[in-house]
């Protein structure tokens, strides 16, 4: 459903990295970290940071101990 891209911002972004942050670390542009996560939020039907980091714990993304 994701592409290799969106699971990559996906987990960045929910381990609480910013957009600068996530496009420093994949040398991409901001902008292109800010399509990615709106695609990422609307593909799984997410509507916060929140939502998102739920998302990641509940999917194992994003480890629960840390």
């Amino acid at each position: 459903m994701l592409t290799a891209r969106e699971r990559e911002v996906l987990q960045m972004a929910a381990e609480g990295l910013t957009n600068n942050e996530i496009s420093t670390k994949l040398s991409i542009s901001p902008r292109t970290v800010e399509v990615h996560r709106a695609n990422v939020m609307h593909k799984l039907n997410l509507r916060s940071q929140t939502d998102l980091i739920r998302y990641a714990l509940k999917k194992g993304i994003l480890p629960m101990d840390e």
